[in-house]
């Protein structure tokens, strides 16, 4: 997927020439080089271009991590699109390639960050249309991200550098996005056309959970309800033939299960015959035996194993599951959604073991061979207690002498430089690579990143700049750090498109234009002679 779609420079450049042939004298003023330039930056002319390439893209994926896994992908959460910009600058920058490398769409940042309302808890009370917006938005950056980096390489090319292999092989920052609709935000007809609307904007990956959509809860929290297969299934059809509609054939259904934590159902199913769907459901719910002469009026029955039981319900007209019940729960609702369309699963775990999660998966795989997991490295997971607990026990089994070790008090940063504090490290560093290979996670994210990442760096900054430190702490700690590191935005008028739209200017207007990149631009304070030279051997650097 280096190139992008069959199009190049020269069947641009051509295609408009053939056009200035067509209209004459009155496109005398239009050049073919600058127009074919400008077509080839932007390769992508509507989010569906985007859905279909990035949707391609991850059927390939998908096939090589079936053939082996280790070709497992990756993605972190973006809540705006400067953010996705960035992260995929750097990719490339640092990995010279954005393969198996995703964005990811989390509808708790849409409700925490970009709700109108304000900041909202992950209930599904934000706009829906907010979600389909930031799609358009990550992909409106990235597109700029393609268009700044190729005007950079066709200004040096003009000079007389050699970089056209560069432009023939440009490899674009758009990729797929995982986008959450939380649980489809109403009934099935709600979910096709937020789904529509998704889709359009670019996704090509649409995850949709199993919760009641009015009293949907975060996956880490208490309080979900989930609902029988026959409503889920209805919402999978419903994302499917969005996709379908709009001629995404490859679109990828992400089906994710709350059972593991969830205790409650809002319905019982109807089951029509003995060992259907509903009635494997309807065996879930916890209930007592009654004798019917004990029975109050108005109250719900069921039959089971030829005795009456009284379902236990709640105050609130809610259903309890059976204690215990959850991990078969979840098995089932895995199976069910990859036999009725969906692509993948994700699957809501309390804690990051490998083992746990292999021993659900593992069970799904019993039954659909190819079952492939989307797993959610959470930083709602305390990720260094849960290790060390984990290499505690390890250690302990080993015959080790944990005396050192307060087993209440494990996360101290005494333990910092201890075995366990080595080991427990290692396995969180190899988490992933070990997730993909016993476990079958295809694709591992973290959801919230960047809302944590954000709030660390301006819990730093503040401490600096308003304290001692002053203007020292923005200095040292960030400009200094992004100069030093080639970080794109340090020159932020670039990275705003002020080069580019100076450029265009030039196109439009000639010698008019009147441009922002002369001698007085502040940003030519960045161009130190050992930038420049790095700038030249890394075109991912800021130019």
């Amino acid at each position: 997927m280096k190139n992008l779609f069959d199009t190049n420079y020269n069947s641009a450049l051509q295609t408009i020439q053939d056009l200035k042939e067509k209209f004459g004298s009155t496109w005398e003023a239009i050049s073919a080089q600058n127009g074919a330039r400008m077509r080839f930056q932007n390769q992508f002319k509507t989010g569906l271009d985007i859905a279909k390439y990035t949707a391609a893209i991850m059927r390939k994926d998908m096939a090589e991590y079936d053939a082996d896994a280790s070709n497992y992908t990756q993605s972190l959460g973006c809540w705006h699109g400067f953010v996705a910009q960035q992260k995929m600058i750097a990719v490339k920058k640092h990995h010279n390639t954005t393969n198996k490398r995703y964005l990811y769409l989390s509808g708790w940042m849409v409700a925490a960050l970009r709700s109108e309302f304000g900041p909202l808890p992950d209930q599904s009370m934000h706009e829906k249309t907010a979600v389909p917006a930031l799609i358009a938005e990550i992909y409106d950056f990235l597109r700029q991200a393609d268009a700044i980096e190729l005007n950079d390489l066709f200004r040096r090319l003009e000079l007389g550098e050699d970089v056209q292999d560069q432009i023939d092989n440009f490899q674009t920052h758009i990729v797929p996005i995982i986008a959450d609709i939380d649980a489809g935000f109403g009934n099935e007809e709600a979910t096709y056309l937020l789904a529509k609307k998704m889709i359009q904007a670019g996704a090509c990956a649409i995850q949709i959970e199993n919760q009641v959509s009015d009293a949907k809860q975060c996956g880490h929290q208490d309080g979900k309800v989930t609902v029988p297969h026959e409503d889920f299934i209805a919402k999978l059809n419903a994302v499917r033939y969005a996709f379908l509609e709009l001629g995404v054939d490859d679109g990828i259904i992400v089906a994710r299960t709350d059972s593991e934590g969830a205790g409650l159902t809002q319905k019982l199913p109807v089951s029509k015959t003995k060992g259907d769907l509903a009635s494997k459901y309807l065996e879930f719910v916890d209930a007592n035996p009654v004798n019917i002469e004990d029975v109050t009026e108005n109250e719900v029955l069921l039959k089971r194993n030829g005795q009456l039981v009284k379902p236990v319900r709640l105050a609130n007209g809610l259903y309890k599951f059976k204690e215990g019940s959850n991990i078969d729960r979840v098995v089932l609702d895995c199976i069910t959604s990859l036999q009725n369309g969906a692509d993948l699963l994700w699957i809501e775990t309390p804690t990051p073991n490998v083992k746990q999660i292999a021993h659900m998966v593992n069970r799904v795989k019993d039954v659909v061979p190819n079952a492939k997991l989307v797993y959610n490295n959470s930083p709602s997971f305390n990720w260094t207690l849960n290790f060390r607990n984990q290499v505690y026990e390890e250690m302990l089994a080993e015959g080790e002498n944990m005396t050192a070790y307060d087993r209440n008090n494990l996360m101290d940063a005494e333990y910092d430089n201890t075995e366990l504090s080595f080991r427990a490290d290692q396995k969180i560093k190899t988490f992933q690579m070990d997730a993909a290979r016993e476990a079958g996670v295809f694709h591992h994210l973290i959801t919230l990143p960047t809302y944590h990442t954000t709030a660390l760096h301006m819990n730093d900054l503040t401490k600096g700049y308003f304290g001692k430190d002053g203007m020292l702490a923005y200095v040292k700690d960030v400009q200094r750090q992004e100069i030093r590191k080639g970080v794109a935005c340090v020159k932020h008028q670039r990275m705003a498109g002020s080069d580019l739209g100076d450029d265009h200017k030039t196109f439009f207007a000639g010698d008019n234009a009147l441009k922002a990149g002369g001698a007085k631009n502040t940003s030519n304070q960045f161009e130190t002679k050992k930038q420049v030279k790095k700038e030249e051997n890394t075109i991912s650097v800021v130019a």
